[in-house]
């Protein structure tokens, strides 16, 4: 599958590098570093092509631009060998590593295992990841946790069926003399992500993960524990073409330059540190937003800049406010984990696009103003797809949260898999759930791949809880 162009964001947004680089843990891979320089050695190449995969660590699309750590931190080696970048993205580890062989790409920024049979068929290099499984619980009071295997005998554990979680499993069973009771679970019915949300519930009591999958799930939930490790250590790293030595030995020089890691603790923070969760999101409360509001039949300080600019796109004002308040909770300093800056939480680069200069993002009305034109173009997109208007603005709230690319693709999926395609709740939103899972992002017709859609539910049902406490109690 190759990566598309460009992706329309509200009629103009680019795919560019974003400037990134490698995390804490992470350490550079030497086997390049002594390979000695031959005769014939190729220079770096024109443009850097660049083969990966969909996963919430490696790529994906978030408000229609690329993110993820490894695309981050192979954007930012290309930066500064100011080299044009072009990535294209697998439909699987197969063919990945096929479209190195046959030079479509030239090097693969993905975690290829550093085993033997995968030595002999590429040049690793690159930042060395260190991963292992381990076990997902829950954090419930009152109950201790799991702290050692030796406990697990008489256990359910589920797992996805035939994974290499579920062999895992059983080859732990039999160290430990038997009693874990291994429940598998159909793949085409779950994915790896979907069994964390299960914990998280408290639908099962516990599965097993990658831990850097495990670091990044903790990012968005409160209540679960990946501390326990059940598996050996296995480490990975980028790689290039066998042939390849003065790529290789670029990416390794870069690896270990100072400046590189020093730039790499804040970039690694914000993938696998700081929170993805949305404002109250522990609280649980999804139906009363809790201290947002003045009194006096006031919502915020802001509520003239609500009035003023929801009049241009025909929004009760206090939609505009309550979607404010699940960005921001009004204040206009915060930053996310994305870098979306101000009272409406605008990326720079749509900022950028509305007319917005950086220097200004923060400051509440200009970027309200901003935010209002977001919309509008978003109106006019689905328009001809939902045209009733109630329904159409969920699917506005969503595509403000996610981008307008996933709820693109939740479209097509709800109207290939028997959901109205006009309609969010229960519908387009169960088909934007489907985006995390392989079988859904890899179809043809799924043009933006990967998303973890979980969050855009979520948020949907927030903003249209919140308008209704205000339509309850603030006069329009």
């Amino acid at each position: 599958m190759t990566l598309p162009g460009t992706y329309r964001l509200l009629g103009v947004l680019l795919l560019t590098c974003l400037l990134a680089s490698c995390g804490a843990g992470k350490g550079s891979s030497a086997d390049s570093a002594s390979a000695p320089m031959g005769a014939g050695e190729q220079p770096l190449p024109d443009t850097l092509r660049v083969g990966t995969l969909y996963s919430p660590s490696s790529y994906f699309l978030y408000r229609e631009q690329p993110m993820g750590y490894e695309y981050e931190l192979i954007s930012k080696f290309a930066a500064d060998h100011q080299l044009p970048m072009k990535v294209e993205i697998a439909d699987n580890f197969h063919e990945l590593l096929t479209m190195l062989k046959t030079g479509k790409v030239n090097v693969l920024a993905y975690e290829i295992p550093r085993t033997a049979e995968y030595k002999s068929q590429v040049l690793h290099c690159g930042p060395l990841t260190e991963n292992h499984q381990v076990l997902v619980q829950r954090k419930n009071e009152g109950q201790p946790l799991i702290t050692d295997v030796t406990q697990l005998p008489g256990k359910k554990v589920y797992v996805e069926k035939d994974s290499k979680y579920y062999y895992r499993l059983q080859n732990l069973n039999r160290e430990l003399g038997g009693g874990i009771q291994i429940m598998p679970i159909a793949k085409d019915s779950v994915v790896t992500e979907d069994m964390i949300d299960m914990v998280e519930r408290g639908e099962i009591p516990l599965t097993v993960i990658d831990s850097d999958i495990a670091r990044i799930s903790r990012t968005y939930y409160d209540h679960i524990d990946v501390s326990l490790a059940v598996g050996m250590e296995q480490t990975a790293s980028w790689a290039v073409a066998p042939s390849d030595t003065t790529l290789a030995r670029a990416i390794d020089t870069w690896t270990r330059d100072g400046k590189t890691a020093s730039a790499s603790k804040g970039i690694y923070r914000r993938y696998y540190e700081l929170s993805k969760q949305l404002p109250d999101a522990d609280s649980g409360n999804t139906d009363v937003p809790q201290g947002a509001m003045l009194g006096g039949g006031r919502i915020s300080q802001y509520d003239e800049i609500f009035k003023r600019y929801a009049k241009e796109i025909n929004w009760d004002w206090r939609l505009l406010a309550a979607q404010a308040y699940n960005e921001s909770h009004f204040d206009v300093n915060v930053v996310s984990w994305a870098g979306a800056r101000g009272l409406m939480q605008l990326m720079p680069r749509t900022a950028s696009a509305m007319g917005l200069p950086a220097g200004q993002i923060t400051d509440p009305e200009l970027n309200v103003k901003a935010a209002v034109k977001v919309i509008a173009e978003l109106d006019k997109l689905f328009k001809p797809k939902v045209q009733d208007r109630e329904e159409r603005i969920k699917f506005i709230v969503a595509a403000y949260n996610s981008g307008q690319a996933h709820v693109l693709d939740a479209i097509t999926i709800a109207s290939k898999s028997g959901h109205n395609p006009k309609v969010w709740s229960g519908e387009v939103e169960q088909a934007l759930l489907l985006k995390s899972n392989p079988q859904f992002y890899r179809d043809p017709d799924v043009k933006y791949g990967y998303f973890k859609g979980t969050q855009t539910v979520d948020y949907v049902k927030r903003v249209m809880n919140t308008y209704a406490a205000y339509k309850a109690k603030i006069p329009l």
